[in-house]
């Protein structure tokens, strides 16, 4: 028995090892005449057929030979379980040399010239040499470009943030005289971030982006959800969180049900038989979601617009300007508009913070054209800017002077706005480059980045960027990211996460991943010839800043 099982795996293994389909020649060349490989591999599949059965009828005649022969001694002598375990054994022979003929079948009938490649063969900038087709100018012409085109640009820079955050300070001390401390939310003093406070301003006009946290009334409170830890949130949901609003004991409708017991002829207006919350307006005041304790972004964007406004018709007279909103879609995108037709623009976002993290719930952004997934009104997206402002200014002291970081990033970000003007928006914007700055500082070493490096470094952060589209991932810097310094004061929910992947939605998407990718390329292609020409021709597209009005 032990010789004719022995047979039957060595027609298994044979079958195997000679299917010219299971182990092709890498190295054989392809004859010209297609129809005469396709007949010499019809016959050889025939005559491996012919083989395979005629060792089959001659296995099955030694096995039946031997069986004859040794089943009255093995009745006798063998234990009930042997026969079970022979036919659990024979059952997975049979198995086994199932699946290997259907695969094969299948393998052999698919159309071969298909699955030679895949569509991810014909992408551009696959090959081994990294950043194809970017030639990027020498550092004397990099340099020249900095100075002149974005570095002299930026000496507006604190003038306008000044303008800026005296006017939204005037404009929040009016809101805030207009609130009634008892039933409405109460606003904190706004905080800098993005590129104007972290000192890479590329777009223009200048634009300045302030967070407003604010804060319900009491005796309610906000209890944030984070969702980076929890695997049961979808991956297209992590990296945003749902705030409960509830009371400081802790019940989100105040309440004493739960804690009194009633009498049998009592019944409690808030709460059914069943413990299910009925609709309560004083939910609804606190900017919930219909029928939900949960804060609704839609419902926030509204109340702060109209507080804005309120606030603005009661301060108008002292300037000699109007103020319009900018973007509908963003709750706080506004527009100083001056008389002699030049306006500012600036984003004014309402926020909470979570717990007593630097971690804020952002209420409303604008829709990237990469993350097409609608989300629910109750989901918030969470921002790490001011973790990102606080890396920054904490990695720029441990840098030469001069150090070229900031400069790659306007570059890049230079580069990038031009592209889209041209060709459109697309899957990448500034918070991936920013994101890609932020592995490169944590990933060289501090004299890497000396200001006589800029042309090598702007290299290395195109190419990191080309890399992570290429495989179709960028890890957010902080969550997951345990090599991030502890110093930062990270919450351990978000340092144990697991990676949150930003290119995700490519892929989801392959459309846009296709644009994406072109237009990347494009970028590069064009990049020598755009830092050339601005180098020579600075264009005075951004509004020159007015004295600020007389506040009588």
């Amino acid at each position: 028995m032990a010789v004719g099982l022995f047979r039957v795996c060595l027609v298994v293994v044979t079958a195997i090892i000679n299917h010219p389909l299971l182990f092709p020649r890498e190295n054989a060349t392809v004859p010209e005449n297609e129809e005469e490989i396709i007949r010499k591999m019809q016959e050889h599949h025939e005559k491996l057929q012919l083989e395979q059965l005629r060792l089959e009828e001659e296995v099955a005649r030694l096995a039946a030979e031997k069986e004859a022969l040794e089943q009255m001694v093995e009745e006798s002598q063998r234990p009930p379980e042997a026969h079970s375990a022979w036919d659990l054994w024979s059952t997975l022979c049979m198995i086994l040399f199932l699946i290997i003929e259907v695969w094969r079948q299948d393998y052999q009938d698919g159309p071969l010239p298909e699955c030679l490649g895949s569509d991810e063969d014909e992408l551009p900038g696959l090959g081994s040499t990294p950043l194809q087709g970017l030639t990027l100018p020498n550092k004397a012409t990099l340099g020249h470009f900095y100075e002149r085109c974005i570095r002299g640009s930026t000496a507006d820079v604190a003038r306008t943030r000044e303008f800026v955050e005296g006017f939204v300070d005037d404009l929040l001390e009016a809101l805030r005289s207009l609130c009634n401390r008892d039933t409405d939310m109460e606003l904190e003093d706004f905080i800098g971030v993005d590129s104007m406070y972290e000192n890479w301003p590329v777009d223009r006009p200048l634009v300045c982006h302030l967070f407003v946290p604010f804060t319900p009334p009491e005796p309610y409170c906000f209890y944030p959800e984070l969702w980076c830890s929890n695997s049961s949130v979808p991956l297209h949901r992590q990296g945003y969180g749902q705030i409960k609003v509830g009371r400081a004991d802790g019940d989100p409708l105040g309440c004493i049900c739960d804690k009194t017991k009633l009498g049998e002829d009592m019944l409690c207006l808030l709460h059914s038989k069943n413990s299910g919350a009925r609709p309560s307006r004083e939910m609804e005041d606190l900017l919930c979601a219909k029928e939900c304790p949960y804060l609704d972004t839609m419902q926030v964007m509204k109340w702060f617009q109209r507080a804005l406004t309120k606030a603005w018709h009661r301060i108008a007279h002292k300037y000699e300007f109007d103020l319009a909103f900018g973007q509908l879609n963003t709750p706080g995108s506004l527009k100083i508009k001056f008389r002699s037709g030049k306006f500012m623009p600036f984003n004014l976002t309402p926020v909470i913070q979570c717990d007593d993290s630097d971690l804020y719930f952002v209420s409303h952004l604008p829709r990237e054209p990469c993350s097409g997934i609608p989300i629910s009104s109750t989901e918030w997206l969470l921002s790490f800017a001011v973790y990102e402002r606080h890396f920054l200014r904490m990695t720029a002291k441990a840098l030469p002077e001069g150090a070229c970081h900031l400069s790659c990033l306007q570059i890049a970000s230079f580069l990038l706005s031009k592209q889209i003007r041209l060709t459109g928006p697309n899957g990448l914007n500034n918070y991936h480059l920013k994101t890609a700055l932020l592995h490169l500082l944590l990933s060289r070493s501090a004299n890497d980045w000396k200001a006589s490096q800029l042309d090598a470094r702007l290299h290395d952060l195109l190419c990191f960027l080309e890399k992570s589209l290429l495989e179709k991932k960028l890890h957010h810097f902080f969550v997951g990211n345990r090599k991030v310094p502890e110093a930062m004061g990270l919450p351990e929910a978000v340092r144990k996460a697991e990676p949150l992947n930003l290119f995700r939605p490519f892929v989801l998407q392959r459309n846009l991943y296709r644009t994406t990718l072109d237009s990347f390329y494009e970028m590069l292609k064009n990049a020598a010839t755009l830092i050339s020409e601005y180098s020579l021709h600075v264009p005075n597209d951004h509004a020159s800043l007015p004295p600020k009005a007389a506040i009588p």
